[in-house]
């Protein structure tokens, strides 16, 4: 069974069995562990960093629920907000506020429903393939009117306690959306441009040559300049240059002006203030502007000292401007676009309009100098447009008069990485702003506010119970909380007046960052259930929902309840390509998850997106990486079960029938190591340390099918059911149970494929294995490392050498750098000689009989000590006596007498040592040993080897054959008369390698020709 067939089959097994049901139920009366799911938009398709977080979530909630605790999933939809009207507008062919209100708001909106959910099975084929296990078939989903009552509900209550307020001000605004974007928002779309930055010269009032230099790195808002601002603080002066006279700081004036200028007064700021100029445009008239100001945010960083000001696109400016009772103008439309006063540029967008205006300063005399730079500018996070900052009425909630509860609150939570706590987030949460939650949009929760005509009184309803009871109609009972149909509702007001709702709906972030309550239709149902699903025990995220979901969840919960509405945060990295490149479909590099599923397997990606790296950090990923996991793990695991079960069938072995305690050493071994790292594992995952609990176990598997498996082979070869061979069936059964238990977060497939084949149920409805530290034996598992790494050192010796495993040799010599080192590798000699495939094992106290020693002069270190000497330095180190090296290598010193009576003293640094085995012995330098193999080949130990060769080319011919493992065959060898004798010399070698019974020399038809170690012969398996 492939693994398309056998993930196919789990999970209509799961389905049949209600599997992921059963194991929420049979956690019921345990302590929950809660669980969040930030909700995806269904009108895109799943990425690579979906599947990154899907399998994140879903690897902790099988972990917790392994561990015992009952973990409640429910999944979510995203339904609202600019990405679903942008989509239907590609859809519609149009583009828009004016085109949408053409087409008809309620068409549009109806549009909108249908949009949402577009890939909704492709969400749903996907997360089932990945196996994530999330209650799809009841969503809460941010569009159905239970959600928007809860969330009405929380903005009420903010409302009635003075915190929802409007107001007019400068805010970050996407011309081409049309509406305002919150800080979180803007946070999330900065890219680095290059843009203008102009010096202007600003003409003072009936003065001929004097000019104030005004900077900005925002051009386009010249022609609506105010004012001009100055630190009272600073000290600036008038410099002379050519026949004109320029204001600017004292601090700037080399820098803006060069050499070429003299200083004909300094004066403090103050005294520039109330200096009136004319603006180096004259577009518009002021009744109250056009004069030097005060402000301590201007600085001498850069620029000249001297900042232009226009209210409609700074919040400096604008506060500035309001501070002293100056005009405030805005000559940009709502799309970005110069108003009518702007006749030259009229309907251009201002942010192409730069070269332009620079142009026009220039004809005028007004231009005193450009600059390019590059800053981080903020884009629209939904089209990519450039933002401006616009001065416009909003909407805005006092998240400042809770800034201080969100810092504590924010300090109880565990952060994954944990320097986002203090950093990251913590910075956003210490400049964090009134968040701007009104949108000038159409898809979204309307802002449940409605306002008197006449008076401007407010009321906002908490449930669609009380705005029938404030309406002057009646509601409809189906009525749906949605532009434009909440519209049509009106109250009658104290004073007389009609009261209408407020054209805005929401941010879209705050209807996810309500979830916690709206989910569950709180408070209007489901107390208890809220009660116990709430705070999160834990919400996994990208690291860009730092200022999103993260954000916004701890803004609504702090508001409404004054808690914070989780314990811990995962905040997971990008998926990056494998150049370290961000994947994006226009690169071509992105990797699509349900390809690579279908390529190699949902367990495949799931260990590689949880073992290749921490999933804090941004992870380069590629199909290899993929493809690694599947043959290095899953392919692993399935190949010892395939032999345990292959051979446990041929036997009839059941455990309930068969258990034996007759344990050998390799068993007491595999089963001490898969304590420790059930111990290790269960460590690393309660600390959320994922990624080393699966190194801990893709180390043990190689353990178990390289050297475990591997060496106990033949015991499962053996004819007849002895109680060693039940041991070993007994050991195995459960190294593979435990293993799978293990291994059921990571790869829910395979682990559940396995263990249900062991236990008759899944491994999804079990414990999570518990260590059995007697069963722990610290030195044994130290000694067989040290066997591990010894074979290791002396199968790397083999390949410098090009000499074949199967190739005997005579002797391997182990220097060990300890007496208990070597007592326990004396003890596994036997094992030792056997994989490297030695005559014999020695243990020697030191290398003395092995090993030359040569010592040559390094000479980039050593030359420029010793100057002229060198070349009779060098001389000396080379001709050094075996005296005189043992010296140096003790001492890490030697002083040497040159020939003119001079002495030179040489340390490590001045000396390369070069170490080699004497006799055709290979050496290899260990941390903990040296390793001496004899590569010299005998024609006894050549014979061998090739009686070893002959056994190889059997076994693959009997895979050929597709023979049963257990059948014994007749081999017959058509060959010359040297090989049939060193064959027949050799017959107890073949018989104990072979399951035959006989190997005759006769030619026989249709033989398979192989060759072995250069030996031509015929093969025949009967």
């Amino acid at each position: 069974m492939d693994h398309a067939q056998r993930e196919r089959s789990m999970r209509a097994h799961w389905k049949d069995n209600k599997t992921f049901q059963r194991s929420i139920e049979n956690r019921e009366g345990q302590q929950t562990y809660v669980f969040y799911e930030g909700p995806p938009t269904a009108n895109g398709m799943p990425h690579a960093g979906h599947a990154l977080g899907r399998t994140i979530k879903d690897f902790v909630a099988r972990y917790k629920t392994m561990s015992g605790y009952q973990v409640l999933r429910k999944a979510g939809w995203d339904t609202h907000g600019l990405p679903v009207e942008l989509e239907v507008e590609k859809q519609l062919n149009i583009r828009g506020k004016d085109d949408i209100e053409k087409f008809g708001v309620e068409k549009f909106i109806e549009k909108c429903k249908e949009s949402v959910f577009v890939y909704e099975n492709e969400w749903k084929e996907f997360t089932d393939k990945l196996g994530y296990w999330v209650d799809m078939e009841n969503p809460y989903k941010t569009l159905n009117n239970p959600y928007i009552e809860s969330v009405w509900n929380i903005l009420a209550t903010i409302h009635d306690e003075d915190l929802l307020y409007k107001g007019h001000r400068v805010v970050p605004y996407c011309p081409n959306c049309e509406t305002s974007l919150s800080s979180h928002e803007v946070a999330q779309g900065y890219k680095d441009v290059t843009d203008l930055s102009v010096t202007a010269k600003f003409r003072v009032s009936d003065k001929e040559n004097e000019f104030i230099l005004g900077w900005t790195t925002t051009p386009w808002t010249l022609p609506g300049n105010v004012a001009l601002a100055v630190n009272p603080e600073m000290t600036y002066v008038k410099a002379k240059q050519g026949e004109e006279i320029y204001v600017v700081a004292k601090s700037l004036v080399n820098s803006v002006l060069g050499e070429a200028y003299e200083v004909v007064e300094e004066l403090a700021g103050e005294d520039l203030i109330g200096i009136n100029y004319e603006a180096p445009f004259d577009f518009i008239s002021l009744d109250n502007g056009h004069y030097v100001i005060g402000a301590d945010f201007v600085t001498d960083t850069s620029g000249t000292g001297i900042v232009h000001l226009n209210p409609a696109h700074g919040e400096d400016d604008y506060n500035a401007i309001q501070a002293k009772g100056m005009d405030f103008v805005n000559v940009v439309d709502s799309k970005g676009r110069y108003k009518d006063e702007i006749a030259p540029l009229v309907g251009q967008f201002v942010k192409d309009s730069d070269v332009d205006i620079i142009k026009m300063l220039a004809k005028d005399g007004t231009l005193y100098e450009k600059q390019k730079y590059e800053h981080s500018y903020p884009h629209c996070w939904r089209c990519d447009t450039p933002l401006l900052y616009y001065a416009m009425e909003g909407w805005f909630i006092k998240t400042t008069a809770v800034k201080e509860k969100m810092q504590e609150n924010n300090q109880s939570v565990e952060w994954f990485p944990n320097h986002m706590r203090d950093g990251r987030f913590g910075n956003f949460l210490d400049n964090m702003v009134d968040w701007n939650i009104g949108r000038n949009r159409y898809w979204g929760t309307p802002l449940n506010v409605w306002v008197c005509d006449d008076c401007g009184k407010q009321k906002s309803p908490h449930s669609i119970q009380e705005l029938r009871t404030f309406a002057d109609s009646d509601v409809p009972e189906d009525i749906e909380l949605h532009k434009p149909y909440v519209d049509k509702i009106t109250f009658d007001c104290e004073c007389g007046g009609k009261m209408h709702r407020t054209k805005e709906v929401i941010d879209v972030w705050f209807d996810s960052g309500s979830m916690p309550f709206a989910q569950y239709h709180h408070p209007f149902e489901n107390d208890e259930l809220f009660n116990k699903q709430f705070p999160a025990d834990v919400v996994i995220e990208g690291v860009d929902q730092t200022r999103g979901w993260f954000y916004s969840l701890l803004a609504v919960s702090t508001l409404f309840t004054g808690k914070t509405p989780y314990k811990r945060v995962l905040s997971l990295g990008h998926i990056l390509d494998e150049h370290g490149q961000k994947m994006s479909k226009s690169k071509g590099n992105a990797l699509n998850p349900v390809e690579l599923i279908e390529e190699f397997g949902a367990d495949a990606l799931r260990w590689a997106l949880l073992a290749d790296s921490s999933p804090w950090n941004n992870k380069r990923f590629s199909k290899k990486t993929v493809s690694q996991a599947k043959s290095k793990v899953i392919d692993t695991i399935l190949n010892v079960f395939s032999f345990y079960s292959m051979y446990a069938d041929i036997d009839k072995f059941t455990v309930e029938e068969h258990a034996s305690d007759a344990k050998t050493t390799m068993d007491h071994w595999i089963l001490s190591r898969l304590n420790s790292v059930i111990k290790e594992v269960t460590t690393s995952l309660d600390q959320y340390d994922i990624t080393k609990g699966a190194r801990s176990i893709a180390l043990f598997v190689d353990e178990l099918s390289n050297w475990y498996v591997r060496r106990s082979r033949q015991r499962f070869w053996s004819s007849g059911m002895n109680d060693d061979k039940k041991a070993a069936f007994t050991t195995l059964h459960e190294v593979l149970t435990k293993l799978t238990q293990l291994m059921a977060p990571y790869t829910p497939f395979v682990a559940d494929d396995i263990y249900t084949n062991l236990q008759g149920d899944s491994v999804h409805v079990s414990d999570f294995p518990k260590v059995d530290e007697d069963a722990i034996d610290e030195k044994l598992e130290a000694d067989m490392q040290g066997v591990l790494e010894v074979i290791e050192g002396a199968r790397s010796l083999r390949n410098e050498v090009n000499i074949k495993t199967k190739q005997p040799l005579a002797e391997l010599v182990v220097v060990p750098n300890d007496a208990q080192l070597q007592s326990g590798l004396q003890a596994y000699t036997s094992i030792i000689e056997e994989e490297i495939n030695v005559k014999q094992v020695s243990f020697k106290k030191d290398t003395a009989d092995f090993l030359d020693t040569e010592m040559k002069l390094n000479f980039p270190v050593a030359g420029p000590k010793l100057g002229k000497q060198v070349g009779q330095a060098k001389g000396k180190v080379e001709n050094f006596t075996e005296q005189e090296k043992e010296a140096f290598l003790v001492d890490g010193t030697i002083t040497v007498e040159l020939q003119d009576g001079s002495k030179a003293t040489l340390e490590k640094e001045d000396i390369i040592v070069e170490k080699k085995g004497q006799k055709g012995y290979q050496l290899f330098e260990g941390n903990r040993f040296v390793l001496l193999l004899d590569t010299n080949l005998t024609e006894k130990l050549k014979e061998e080897g090739f009686v070893r060769e002959f056994i190889r080319a059997v076994q693959t011919y009997r895979k050929e054959l597709d023979l049963p493992v257990e059948q014994r065959v007749d081999v017959y060898v058509n060959s010359n008369e040297n090989a049939e004798r060193i064959l027949s010399e050799f017959d107890s070698l073949i018989h104990e390698g072979l399951i035959v019974n006989s190997i005759q020399f006769l030619e026989k038809e249709n033989m398979k020709q192989v060759t072995v170690n250069d030996t031509e012969m015929g093969l025949s398996i009967v």
